[in-house]
């Protein structure tokens, strides 16, 4: 097939599918074993044929997202979550494109809700990176890069890693400023375990990378404008506290593969709670009138302005309030929320430990998973404190 994708050769090995390749891959990806699995997994009850006869019919990415993925992401959010809303939205200029970046809580939903609050407003959608530790399966990637996933490179050699940062880099900047399209990235690396969203510093240099012009400039244009997700209830905060716990007996425990796929499936089917995304303001012109103009300088500024943003953006529930006093020892909010709440939270909290699959756990260990639960939903309320007060 000739090659007449819009997308430069040179971005192509990361990029989303372009419309040209679109059918192509739909019935490639109907035909995975794997593809039919993950439907009828997350999806109880399809009929498969139907499901792939519709799918099918599919032309482009906008009518997979709007058409497929739209209507999915609304099941999900009625069978897990209860509600998912957000504000700030009067902060997007029209016809603005910008680079999204929020803090980590769920390695599929934080995107895809992002843009399922943009489809019910019939707003553009956002390019969506993902990291290719998660590309386990061929069949994964030829999904992800029909839902307009471009691929973020963790698996170089670091002899190679500049260069990896180069090119991501340069393809988020040919996707906002010269292919017209929003994308989002999260803060950093992975999710933060314990609910400490901090942005990571080589997040913003890698933004920054650029051989035509130098940092302060090719941050700005990159247009990051941070958004605060919260999630009232994180369904992966037993499979964290089990790291924390597997972490402090061996400092060397890494996560496997199977690992990672079950804190997706947890993510997708298990209950949420109440989700709610905050956007703030593009930070160009707090880094403008910052004057920082060094590239550490206005990296770790940057970063600052992210943080706070998200910090102070967050939705606070009762269950963070209570966790709050109990991590602290005091009463500081017992006005926040009633005996009613504290119960349920802590049959909530007692009923997730039990879910945490280690032998013979002491009762002092015991005692350490639930003060790490504990921890991770009182941060959001520490970090806003700090931000706000």
């Amino acid at each position: 097939m000739t090659n007449c994708s819009s997308i430069p050769e040179e971005f192509q090995d990361i990029a989303p599918y372009d419309d040209y390749v679109y059918q192509q891959k739909i019935a490639s990806l109907v035909r995975e074993p794997g593809f039919e699995h993950a439907v009828r997994f997350v999806m109880p009850g399809v009929d498969y044929p139907e499901f792939v006869e519709n799918l099918l019919k599919v032309k482009n990415q906008f009518d997979f997202q709007y058409n497929v993925m739209g209507p999915f992401l609304e099941m999900l959010v009625s069978a897990t979550t209860s509600g998912l809303s957000c504000d700030g939205l009067e902060n997007l200029e029209p016809g603005q494109c910008y680079t999204f970046i929020t803090n980590h809580r769920d390695i599929v939903l934080d995107a895809s809700f992002l843009n399922l609050c943009f489809i019910r407003r019939k707003m553009p959608l956002t390019q969506v990176a993902i990291g290719n530790n998660l590309l386990i399966y061929d069949w994964i990637t030829d999904l992800v890069k029909l839902n307009r996933s471009f691929i973020v490179k963790r698996d170089v050699r670091l002899v190679d890693a500049l260069e990896a940062a180069r090119h991501l880099s340069a393809y988020i900047h040919y996707a906002v400023n010269t292919r017209g399209e929003s994308v989002w990235i999260a803060q950093r690396e992975g999710r933060a375990k314990d609910s400490n969203d901090l942005t990571q510093e080589s997040l913003i240099k890698m933004v920054g990378l650029s051989p035509e012009s130098d940092t302060r400039a090719n941050v700005l244009s990159a247009n990051l404008l941070p958004v605060a997700i919260a999630y009232e209830y994180d369904p992966n905060d037993y499979l964290k506290v089990r790291e924390f716990l597997l972490r402090r007996r061996d400092p060397n425990f890494k996560k496997s593969q199977h690992d990672d796929l079950l804190s997706m499936e947890t993510g997708l089917l298990g209950r949420k709670g109440r989700v709610h995304f905050r956007f703030g303001r593009c930070i160009n012109r707090d880094l403008e009138q910052s004057g920082a103009t060094g590239r550490l300088e206005v990296v770790r500024q940057a970063c600052q302005l992210i943080d706070n943003t998200i910090h102070s953006g967050y939705e606070i529930f009762p269950c963070n309030y209570i966790a709050y006093d109990e991590v602290e020892g005091g009463k500081r909010f017992a006005d926040r929320y009633t005996a009613e709440d504290v119960e349920q939270f802590d049959r909530y909290i007692a009923a997730q430990l039990e879910r945490v699959n280690v032998e013979n756990i002491t009762d002092d260990e015991q005692a350490y998973m639930r003060t790490m639960m504990l921890t991770m939903y009182a941060n959001p309320l520490k970090n806003k404190l700090l931000a706000t007060e």
